[in-house]
């Protein structure tokens, strides 16, 4: 399906991770049109791994942070600095597109940074991703941290980010503005630990308030998310952006009053649930008011009166305050209840 969109680039995995995921990297690099991208470590093995599997580019990635480099890869600024320049002219050499990622770049000392980032553009490496490993960038200096890659890169700068603060899809629209061509996502933004810039926020941020043309068939991502959903048994969560299941829906009085008059009272408007596969609803709570009834009565084949659309939002108003879920078989039975004939019903006697 991100083939079929137009998604640009799909990391399949981490080929020297195990055979099955070797074998999965390798089934999405032949099933696939798009670039297909397999995952490194600044390791002969994981680059030959990688290769074998027929990715047409290849990620590699070395940790460049003090704090990662002494308690995690126990090497020196200088020894990651060899083993990195050393990976991507290795990939290079094979043919494939190169991507060279310092690892916790955020967390790097700067002068170390653009000195990783300046040997491994000479390299060869075709981009130079900057990832916020640990989430800690705010939009402001993650653009400036950014600015200055791409000022220093002969390569083309891409942005990975997390979402621990919230703030991963601000992040990595903040890469774009500084210089960034690309950004690493993932579908609902699932990701390690609080996830990554999620797939859908970027794409309809970059189409909607930026008037990007992407390239990607925005009409079917709540159809992907939905799918990721269930593949991944991990929930969407209801108030998600774009494809929460609330993200076109409309409960308050208020709220649901001006859409039903236009759209764009309560809505982004430029981005409409039509752009991004989806429906809009006008839910029914505590909150609802008698638009949204009579709205929903009228589409359920009922022509209340005025005092009988009051009586059905005063029960739907009590119903929903037990937290109990509203649902159009409820507000059907508060309509018999009421006495409210449904439109064109014809009785026969026999």
């Amino acid at each position: 399906m991100l083939d079929e969109m137009g998604t640009h680039v799909i990391e399949a995995g981490f080929p020297v991770n195990s055979d099955a995921e070797f074998e999965a990297v390798s089934d999405i690099a032949e099933s696939t049109s798009v670039t297909t991208c397999g995952l490194a470590r600044v390791v002969e093995k994981d680059v030959e791994a990688a290769l074998d599997s027929g990715v047409e580019m290849v990620h590699v990635f070395a940790s460049t942070s003090d704090v990662q480099l002494e308690d995690a890869m126990h090497a020196s600024r200088a020894e990651m600095k060899e083993r990195s320049v050393n990976a991507v002219e290795r990939a290079k050499e094979a043919g494939v597109e190169v991507m060279f990622s310092p690892m916790d770049a955020t967390r790097t000392d700067e002068e170390y940074l653009v000195d990783v980032v300046e040997a491994t553009s000479a390299a060869g490496a075709d981009w130079i991703n900057i990832p916020d490993t640990c989430g800690v960038a705010t939009p402001s200096r993650f653009g400036e941290l950014v600015a200055r890659v791409c000022e220093v890169a002969d390569a083309k700068v891409d942005v990975h980010t997390h979402d621990d603060f919230g703030l991963a899809s601000a992040n990595a629209l903040a890469g774009f503005e500084n210089g960034a061509a690309q950004a690493q996502v993932s579908v609902n933004g699932i990701g390690e630990r609080a996830g990554n810039a999620a797939y859908e926020e970027v794409v309809m941020s970059a189409e909607s308030l930026y008037g990007v043309e992407s390239g990607i068939d925005t009409t079917r991502i709540t159809e992907l998310s939905r799918l990721v959903e269930r593949a991944s048994e991990i929930e969407t969560p209801g108030n998600k952006p774009v494809v929460g299941q609330n993200a076109f829906s409309h409960e308050s009085g208020i709220h649901a009053a001006g859409v039903i008059e236009n759209t764009d009272t309560f809505e982004p408007g430029v981005m409409t649930p039509e752009m991004v596969g989806a429906q809009r609803e006008l839910v029914l709570g505590k909150h609802t008011g008698t638009h949204s009834v009579r709205e929903r009565l009228h589409e359920a084949g009922f022509d209340p009166t005025d005092d009988e659309v009051r009586e059905c939002t005063r029960r739907v108003k009590e119903f929903g305050a037990e937290k109990e879920r509203v649902t159009m078989s409820v507000l059907e039975r508060f309509a018999r209840e009421v006495g409210i004939e449904r439109v064109g019903k014809t009785e026969v006697n026999a």
